[in-house]
């Protein structure tokens, strides 16, 4: 059985098994953890839904831009042709490329973290697929990575656009800044990533959609949040 280390034994103290958190409660102490580092940790979500992934109809998958970023600097490929590659080059792609780029994954050299494509390169991506499929990162148009607007997407990717799927467990997380950021700008990002799964519910959802939230930061607890608060907001709108 693994041990528990210091740090993490003192960062539970005093905390109560079962205890809930308001988001703006769970980010101001995972922020107050994170300053005793010698790094700028993570701000994490993990939100358990109830679906059963395995469903066509219970599938959770989308794309969040969250409005402060996400602290990290994403290197973007784009597989483009002629006009396109000098939109995706200005927009500031970190590779562009068509089968020069496509002989370079097929070598295994995939020095970038999202790849975007233009509708006429899908024939040659899809070739690639069984090399960039286990690795997350094939294109999909319902992410918007398979697009005529590259240079939309490559801002976004490297704005603050952030992916979430829900796993063979129900369960999605994703990354909401840094703990470094503005507590504000932290609230506000993990608002907004909440509120995208919340309103990606699909249509075979049955029973409680969202039934547990969790916040934690790369070296930090795991916090549960109170998920009637979380979602409260998004709830009132609907109502209005």
């Amino acid at each position: 059985m693994a041990k528990t280390s210091k740090n993490m034994k003192k960062a539970y103290e005093g905390r109560e098994p079962g205890q809930l958190y308001t988001l703006a409660d769970a980010i101001k102490d995972l922020q107050g953890l994170a300053k005793t580092r010698k790094f700028d940790e993570t701000l994490e979500v993990a939100m358990n839904l109830g679906v059963d992934p395995r469903h066509a109809d219970q599938t959770v998958r989308g794309v969040v831009l969250l409005p402060h970023g996400t602290g990290q600097k994403l290197r973007v490929a784009v597989m483009a042709k002629d006009a396109k590659a000098d939109e995706a080059k200005k927009a500031g792609a970190d590779i562009v490329g068509a089968d020069d780029l496509a002989d370079q994954i097929r070598d295994g050299n995939m020095d970038f973290d999202k790849l975007i494509a233009t509708p006429d390169m899908m024939p040659l991506v899809g070739q690639l697929g069984k090399v960039l499929g286990p690795k997350g990162l094939m294109p999909n148009p319902k992410l918007g990575t398979v697009t005529m607007d590259v240079a939309k997407a490559v801002e976004e990717a490297k704005g603050g656009a952030v992916e979430y799927r829900a796993e063979k467990n129900g369960i999605i997380h994703g990354g909401v800044g840094k703990c470094s950021f503005d507590h504000k700008k932290l609230l506000e990002n993990t608002q907004a990533f909440i509120d995208a799964v919340v309103r990606a519910k699909p249509s075979g959802a049955k029973g409680t959609y969202v039934k547990k939230i969790t916040m934690t930061s790369s070296m930090g607890p795991g916090l549960e949040i109170d998920v009637a608060t979380a979602i409260e907001r998004i709830n009132t709108k609907r109502a209005a």
